[in-house]
């Protein structure tokens, strides 16, 4: 039985992960980290493996996967296995950190909620938005906020390059993208996987940039088969 720690993309919650921990759980002792508290990924990195201690698999989507290869970097032999799922390696650009920083004081003069739809439409596939779908978006995003939504953008726009240290990931690796994930795009994905030794590359259909709520059983399957490598 593996200890696996989940962590969410920006803007969600633990229901990003409900199905994956639902089907997991009775193999294996499954964790969301709660990814709304620090301002910046060492500090993130640094909480996140106090309160995991010993070896364990880790699962990082959007964000979450930039905190996963932190991590990696900080603490490689405490890793058993690394899923970089819907992520990219290379830090923002200078105008996308201003971008960044314009939604945060937009969201805190009041038009968190618009704003958060707003990104939430655009990561998800147009076959998959769903009310339902959408609701969830919502839901997720209004248990984060609008201030642990500035202190998650201020993390991602000061993370670091990890392009340099993929090739340095020794553990059993998954990368999984949605062919129609336009933020953070299956060529990306690709170059990761050809950067990180060994690594498997799960590329699906019909699926934009948040692929464990919309293709639940798909990225389920992908998770089983890497925790059997």
């Amino acid at each position: 039985m593996a200890t696996i720690v989940l962590i969410p993309g920006l803007l969600c919650s633990p229901r990003l992960w409900q199905a994956q921990v639902e089907a997991l759980s009775g193999e294996h002792e499954v964790r969301v980290f709660d990814h709304r508290r620090d301002a910046d990924y060492a500090a993130m990195a640094d909480r996140l493996l106090a309160e995991n201690p010993g070896r364990f698999a880790l699962v990082g989507l959007s964000m979450g996967g930039y905190l996963a290869q932190e991590v990696a970097v900080r603490a490689p032999e405490r890793l058993e296995r690394l899923a970089l799922t819907c992520t990219r390696a290379e830090p923002d650009s200078a105008e996308g950190r201003a971008r960044r920083m314009e939604l945060v004081e937009a969201a805190e003069a009041g038009r968190f909620t618009e704003i958060a739809a707003e990104l939430g439409q655009g990561w998800v596939a147009q076959e998959n938005r769903t009310s339902a779908l959408l609701a969830v978006l919502a839901e997720m995003a209004a248990w984060v906020g609008p201030e642990a939504f500035r202190r998650q953008q201020t993390a991602i726009a000061s993370r670091r390059d990890m392009r340099p240290h993929l090739a340095g990931v020794g553990c059993p690796t998954l990368v999984l993208c949605g062919r129609s994930d336009t933020l953070t795009p299956p060529s990306g994905h690709l170059a990761m996987a050809e950067s990180i030794p060994g690594a498997d590359l799960v590329i699906l259909g019909s699926c934009g940039h948040l692929a464990p709520l919309e293709r639940p059983a798909a990225v389920t399957d992908a998770l089983r088969s890497w925790l059997a490598r």
